[in-house]
């Protein structure tokens, strides 16, 4: 039994929990979820087939003292005399390029990831693991389960004045502290990264959506929809996770007792 919160913070009533917040941890199979997810939104890319290749160079053929690769033509060309077309030349062509033909997605079986799924709810009532992924709470139990009012409050500050209430508002401002990224990608329209915060859980979504959205990193999802990445990020499970009352009469109809063996 986990007591069931109002908006104001205080204590509603008492609601059981489903059998899927029961199910074994198993980061394995969460992160083969989370993998096989992340590999479905991936672009295929390839090199031009005649990069490299755009050259009339020819061998000059044995016996001029000089290796057999195709050769710059002319006389007085800049490049004359000089290799072209094989992979070690200048300008010349790759050896192995990428190709748009290789299969980016990984797979998963369905029994596999609505248990990985299964393993990542039972993840979001354990204390131990959602501090160790740094959310800051003031909760002592989890999870955090709040009435269904919370499906209709369609605006950011009164979404914020809930998280106040349920002593999660310092997870956002946590979030909020946004790092620059290392690499080249800041230099590819993401600069900055942000951090995963709330995770709300909702039967239907009637505002919470909008209200939510710009909030950092704020995710509204219904239980119908709930993935591993959805409650894993990066494959780190223990996210802080909001349920509404009825979300858990969707998640109990969803999984079947064998995803919780």
């Amino acid at each position: 039994m986990v007591s069931v919160y109002s908006l104001d913070g205080s204590v509603k009533g008492d609601v059981e929990l489903p059998a899927v917040f029961s199910a074994p941890y198993r980061p394995d199979l969460i992160k083969r979820a989370v993998i096989a997810q992340q590999s479905h939104r991936l672009q295929r890319y390839g090199a031009d087939p005649m990069a490299g290749k755009r050259t009339s160079a020819e061998s000059w053929g044995p016996g001029h003292g000089v290796s057999r690769v195709p050769r710059v033509k002319g006389s007085r060309h800049p490049a004359a005399g000089r290799a072209a077309f094989v992979p070690q030349a200048v300008g010349g062509r790759r050896a192995h390029p990428p190709k748009a033909e290789k299969v980016l997605y990984e797979k998963i079986n369905r029994k596999e990831r609505l248990k990985a799924i299964a393993s990542a709810i039972a993840a979001t009532a354990s204390p131990e693991l959602v501090r160790s992924r740094g959310h800051v709470f003031a909760a002592e139990t989890l999870p955090i389960v709040v009435e269904d009012a919370l499906e209709e409050v369609s605006k950011a500050k009164d979404v914020l004045s809930v998280f106040s209430a349920l002593g999660i508002a310092g997870d956002i401002e946590r979030a909020e502290r946004r790092k620059i990224r290392a690499g080249k990608g800041k230099m590819r329209g993401r600069r900055r990264r942000c951090g995963r915060s709330v995770l709300v859980v909702v039967a239907r979504d009637r505002g919470i959506g909008r209200g939510a959205r710009n909030l950092p990193g704020v995710d509204v999802v219904t239980a119908e929809e709930l993935s591993a990445e959805h409650l894993a990020p990066g494959a780190h499970p223990g996210r802080l996770t909001i349920y509404t009352e009825s979300s858990l009469s969707v998640l109990e109809e969803r999984f079947e007792p064998w995803a919780l063996r």
